[in-house]
């Protein structure tokens, strides 16, 4: 994966172009305060937690960037994580791609992680990078279900539809971010997979190529905030954390 005789280097992309409708109007989705903070800088600061992040990218909406930086100059990271803000494209594939094309050659590692994860635990962030040195092409961290899933017939919104089939759940898992990767390994999957063809995530773009994507344990504060009820629930941990962690 890199030369041996250098120290292996590993960078962070955070896409952050999406307007978060889910979460009603307003400013998108990744500048919504979350205990008075908007949910970017924490998700920057969860990455930059990490010893062995050196640089983040932050992806930001197509004509927003100088916004996003001049935010993001509001809170900075310190002397040891470098930051660099770049404009996005219509969809994250796009987004996630320009963040890429910022990263120097340097990188051998690289995190993808969504900026709605605000508050993913730094001991996740170092057991994704740490088995993508160990060799693993991709990583996920991923928790179990504990809900039954039922695969369906899609039907028009608000009607009834058939099941087809109950995977089982052992099987399961619901995956989280930040996703990691050998950064020749994502790049590949990125000019080689059509957007479309099937993958949501970037583990998926990397599943398309045949390469193995391994997962370790997640966390259960690293949940995306999609909807108002998950922003309540941040709201509680996040005020947990700063009662019990000394957390910023």
């Amino acid at each position: 994966m890199s030369d041996p005789s250098r120290p292996i280097r590993t960078a962070a992309v955070i896409p952050a172009a999406g307007r978060g409708v889910r979460l009603g109007p307003g400013a998108p989705k990744a500048l919504r305060a979350l205990g008075g903070t908007p949910m970017l800088v924490h998700a920057v600061r969860a990455m930059a937690a990490s010893r062995a992040v050196s640089l983040v990218v932050v992806v930001a909406p197509p004509d927003g960037a100088p916004e996003v930086r001049h935010l993001l100059d509001a809170y900075p990271l310190g002397d040891r994580t470098d930051l660099v803000v770049v404009p996005g494209g219509e969809t994250r594939q796009e987004s996630v791609r320009l963040g890429l094309a910022a990263l120097p050659d340097a990188i051998d590692v690289v995190l993808v992680h969504d900026a709605a994860r605000p508050l993913v635990p730094v001991d996740t962030v170092d057991t994704v990078i740490a088995a993508v040195r160990a060799g693993a092409p991709a990583v996920v961290p991923a928790l179990p279900l504990a809900d039954t899933v039922k695969q369906v017939d899609p039907q028009p919104q608000g009607t009834p539809e058939p099941v087809v089939g109950t995977p089982e759940r052992a099987r399961l898992r619901a995956v989280q971010t930040p996703q990691g990767f050998d950064l020749h390994t994502l790049l590949k999957a990125h000019d080689t997979v059509v957007e479309g063809e099937g993958a949501t995530d970037d583990a998926g773009l990397v599943e398309r190529l045949g390469e193995p994507v391994v997962v370790v344990p997640g966390h259960e504060e690293a949940f995306k905030v999609t909807r108002p009820l998950d922003l309540v629930l941040a709201e509680a941990v996040l005020a947990r954390r700063r009662a019990t962690d000394g957390y910023v």
